[in-house]
């Protein structure tokens, strides 16, 4: 029975994690879409681990666009209560373009895929969470702990979900003096292979740009700068390094990312969004915290997961809080990008 060969074939593919390829029917020489269950997650073992609001749920049954948010910008990138004012801000901007925000955490050793008013109001004041990277989810579930989703874990659930768009600050990076640390953020590796798009202001200036290029490259990821060559430099619009490709619309952004899936080519993309001109800082006083920062790090011993954190709280306060206020800028002006991208991409299918 053919049905039933198409359906084995996507049992196969769903198993073993493949992207099922079209048929040929030898009676009418057409391609025959194969079987894919709708309801993915409950055909998987991933399921019992997830919570996705209803939201989402309703959002993705009835095939709306969703942007996917991380959570440790609220649990460890930003002071209370302004983490929480972003968070909100952040989702109302996404709902305003006609897409729906997803903001991912994990809560009591469950994935939660979309956060309720009152959960990120719990969420934004806790003091307790985890940073939770790709390493640290099965760690983090098993003993029921809670967390904030860094960039890799905030695409591994996003994938699982099916969300595409995903939007962030910064993403991680190749650490500066890196030949004395080997410290390599897991996001560039997640990027490798995890089939989600990413909406930046580039790699967080207190990394080294140019290595992470590199190794992006290396791992064939592209990098697309919105509007711009120039590959932006988190607190500042430009970095001095030069992007694979400049896009100037959210529609071209969507049929690159199209195009890539559909070749089969696994993992994602960066798509550098400038901060905005009247939010960007001063080049030489940024540039002159993040030295004195990292140079109070390396002092006081600081490494591993702990060293992001750190460094943008005694940034914010070398700068006055003058950081914060283009760190809160730049997201929101991302989630704007992200959204529009999301509504282009979704057109597409």
């Amino acid at each position: 029975d053919l049905h039933l060969s198409l359906r084995r074939q996507s049992q196969m593919c769903i198993r073993d994690r493949l992207q099922p390829f079209p048929l040929v029917s030898e009676v009418t020489n057409k391609i025959i879409k194969p079987f894919i269950f709708p309801n993915y997650m409950e055909k998987n073992k991933t399921a019992q681990w997830v919570d996705i609001s209803k939201e989402v749920q309703d959002a993705l049954k009835t095939d709306k666009a969703v942007v996917a948010l991380e959570s440790t910008i609220i649990s460890h990138g930003m002071p209370y209560p302004q983490n929480l004012e972003t968070a909100l801000a952040v989702e109302n901007i996404i709902r305003n373009e006609g897409a729906f925000p997803a903001t991912i955490a994990v809560s009591g050793g469950r994935i939660k895929i979309g956060l309720s008013r009152q959960e990120l109001q719990q969420f934004a004041q806790n003091s307790d969470l985890v940073k939770v990277s790709r390493r640290d989810l099965p760690v983090v579930l098993s003993q029921k702990l809670s967390g904030g989703t860094t960039v890799a874990a905030t695409m591994i659930c996003a994938q699982i979900a099916g969300i595409p768009v995903f939007v962030t600050g910064g993403i991680g990076g190749v650490h500066r003096e890196n030949e004395k640390t080997m410290d390599v953020s897991a996001d560039l590796t997640e990027l490798a292979h995890t089939k989600v798009a990413v909406v930046c202001a580039g790699i967080k200036s207190i990394l080294d740009i140019p290595r992470t290029l590199e190794y992006l490259e290396t791992h064939g990821v592209p990098v697309i700068g919105y509007q711009t060559a120039e590959f932006p430099s988190f607190y500042t619009p430009s970095s001095g390094s030069m992007v694979q490709t400049r896009i100037d619309t959210p529609e071209d952004i969507a049929r690159c990312m199209k195009i890539k899936w559909d070749l089969g080519l696994a993992g994602g993309l960066v798509i550098g969004n400038p901060v905005p001109p009247k939010d960007a800082m001063d080049e030489s006083l940024i540039e002159g915290a993040i030295t004195e920062a990292l140079k109070e790090a390396t002092e006081k011993e600081i490494e591993g997961k702990e060293v992001t954190p750190y460094l943008l709280e005694r940034i914010n306060q070398l700068t006055h809080g003058e950081s914060l206020k283009s760190n809160i800028a730049l997201v929101r002006n991302n989630a704007s990008l992200g959204a529009k991208i999301a509504l282009a991409y979704k057109a597409l299918l």
